[in-house]
């Protein structure tokens, strides 16, 4: 066994896993994984294990951190919210500085500061805008002596705030994440998706629910959490505890108290997830953390793998696709133009017959309430003349809106199909004549002429005199008497003006329906002279719209044409690039596979991988 064998077998899997990772990032010009990764090895080879205390405001995380060690560390308050990290390790001398722009000790030479004091004072510069990048706390402890780091990180806000940002890279650096909620309410949304995203970076991770002393139903609030947790697919264990009650206990010395606190269960999950083994802690850190980057590095590499080709021009590459997505765009449109057009010129077509049959509706409506009074013999060479008039006139209207319907109807379409040029050529609009409106022919109406009126006299004065003679015989008197004669008179004038007035409503009714039936010659031919007229515009218009629509499509097609073979020259001239990220997907799926046999708790397996 030579000594470069020995050597290798003292580095540990998971550090020459990083550094191969590293250099991986650096190889496939990444620095910024390159630097990440760098801090990250950093305080993975340091002895000590960080454990990053997250939560939202006012849930009690700086309290919980004060709680744990059995002392005021942490400023909490109202008015004391954590603005920047406060690390706290063993230190066999307790001591408290300011770390700004990373030099420790700011306003160590004026007098010692306190923890609590130490932490305060960080809180306010940062509040106050000045460049402090945390506060750091040594203490005796014995749960810190076995390499615990405790770090309290600024509670979690907004996506852009500053102590969020700060959090972050808190959680960025840890090895273990603690998560403080209270039983207040369930878990949030936003925490919950914390804790999924936090999983995948960091494989420890442990759930702190505090305010267990100040709220009677906390054992429901933890059911429901461990449910959310289960349901999110987080693996953390959910541990009840009372801050103020251990910090009570601590003071007091009360055994009982502290094992009602919860804080010993706490204790013993720290204990048993981070410092009974540190080398697998920090295992897990960096093949979590080394995955990460692995996975980005594979992303674009695979993306590439799979479409079968090398990476090509990503411009032309875009311009190609572009360039068939409008081609294929293109088709459709034409397609959907004619349609859209075909669908406009049917409502078109129907609003055109339903407009037409209303205008001369309302013409037959004014001519029956015309002729309810109005004598056909006295008044029809007005009739015929006003007749003529408004059916001129409904043509002249309709053909004018008709066309004007028109034109708007294909000035929205060609906005769609020729949007270069969207004005619509007056030859493919054409006129509607009004000049078929012929006139009213005159209905034969029969006049009441002096000897039918002298009949009908007749007629009724007879009736009238028989029946009042037969009626005054029997009082004795003559068949013709002044009475019977009075009757006849009476009689024979009402049948002449009943018969006048049947006459006369036999001449309105023969003069509506001739007028309804002028009418009705007026809709047909009329109507159909505008279909016609219609049919021939959607025509013209169909053919411009498709003879542009085919023009447009060939210029796209050769334009695509000519970026495809640019781009197969390209592919030509580096063919090569396919096989090199084959290989270079081969060693990083090889890296990943360590790093996953490395995350199941196989560090030996992980040498020969």
């Amino acid at each position: 066994m030579g000594y470069g064998t020995l050597f290798r077998v003292t580095v540990p899997p998971w550090l020459d896993l990083f550094d191969d990772t590293v250099r991986a990032c650096a190889a496939g010009k990444r620095p910024d994984l390159v630097n990440r990764l760098l801090d990250r090895r950093a305080h993975l080879v340091d002895p000590g294990r960080r454990v990053a205390v997250v939560g939202c405001a006012g849930k009690g995380k700086s309290q919980l951190v004060n709680a744990l060690l059995g002392t005021a560390v942490c400023a909490v308050g109202d008015d004391r919210t954590t603005a920047v990290p406060a690390v706290v390790r063993h230190a066999a001398t307790p001591f408290a500085t300011v770390v700004t722009d990373e030099r420790p000790a700011l306003g160590a030479a004026e007098e010692p500061l306190t923890p609590e004091a130490a932490t305060a004072r960080a809180n306010h510069l940062a509040v106050v805008g000045a460049d402090v990048r945390r506060a750091e706390v040594g203490l005796p402890r014995a749960l810190l002596e076995s390499g615990l780091v405790l770090v309290d990180s600024p509670a979690l806000g907004a996506p852009g705030c500053p102590g969020t940002a700060r959090a972050v890279a808190v959680l960025a650096e840890a090895d273990a994440v603690l998560l403080v909620t209270d039983a207040t309410a369930e878990l949030s949304a936003p925490e919950v998706e914390l804790l999924v995203q936090v999983s995948k970076l960091c494989p420890v991770v442990l759930v702190a629910l505090t305010k267990i002393d100040i709220v009677p139903g906390w054992r429901r609030v933890a059911e429901a959490d461990r449910r959310l947790l289960a349901e999110a697919g987080v693996r953390a264990p959910l541990l009840p505890v009372s801050s103020l009650l251990r910090l009570a206990a601590a003071e007091t010395g009360d055994k009982r108290l502290n094992a009602e606190s919860g804080f010993a269960e706490l204790v013993d999950a720290l204990r048993r997830e981070v410092l009974a083994d540190p080398t697998r802690a920090a295992a897990l850190s960096a093949a979590a953390t080394a995955g990460l980057a692995l996975d980005q590095l594979i992303a674009p590499l695979r993306a590439e793998f799979d479409a079968g080709q090398p990476a090509a021009d990503p411009a032309a590459l875009a311009a190609w696709h572009a360039a068939g997505r409008r081609v294929e765009e293109l088709a459709r449109d034409a397609q959907r133009w004619q349609t859209l057009l075909a669908d406009d010129v049917a409502d078109l077509l129907a609003d055109v017959d339903f407009d037409l049959r209303d205008r001369t509706r309302r013409i037959l409506r004014e001519v029956d309430d015309y002729f309810e009074v109005a004598d056909p013999v006295k008044v029809w060479p007005e009739f015929e003349g006003w007749m003529t008039e408004n059916l001129t006139a409904t043509a002249e209207v309709h053909s004018g809106w008709l066309l004007e319907r028109f034109e708007w109807t294909a000035a929205r379409i060609a906005k769609q199909a020729v949007p270069e040029g969207v004005a619509i050529p007056s030859d493919l609009l054409r006129e509607v004549s009004a000049e078929h409106v012929d006139g009213l022919r005159s209905p034969h109406i029969e006049k009441f002429s002096t000897p039918q009126k002298l009949f009908v006299g007749l007629r009724g004065s007879y009736s009238g005199l028989l029946m009042s003679g037969l009626a005054t015989s029997l009082a004795g008197l003559p068949l013709i008497n002044p009475f019977s004669v009075g009757a006849g008179v009476a009689f024979g004038a009402r049948s002449v003006f009943e018969e006048r007035g049947a006459r006369l409503k036999r001449r309105q009714a023969i003069a509506k329906t001739t007028a309804q039936r002028h009418v009705d010659d007026f809709f047909l031919s009329y109507g159909k002279e505008t279909k016609d007229a219609a049919r021939v515009i959607h025509r013209a218009l169909r053919d411009r719209f498709a003879a542009v629509a085919q023009q447009r499509r060939a210029e796209a097609t050769e334009s695509a044409r000519a970026i495809k073979r640019d781009l197969d020259a390209a592919a030509a001239r580096t063919g090569a690039r396919a096989a090199e990220v084959r290989r270079g997907l081969e060693q990083l799926m090889a890296l990943r596979r360590r790093a996953e046999v490395i995350r199941a708790g196989n560090p030996a397996r992980a040498l020969s991988a």
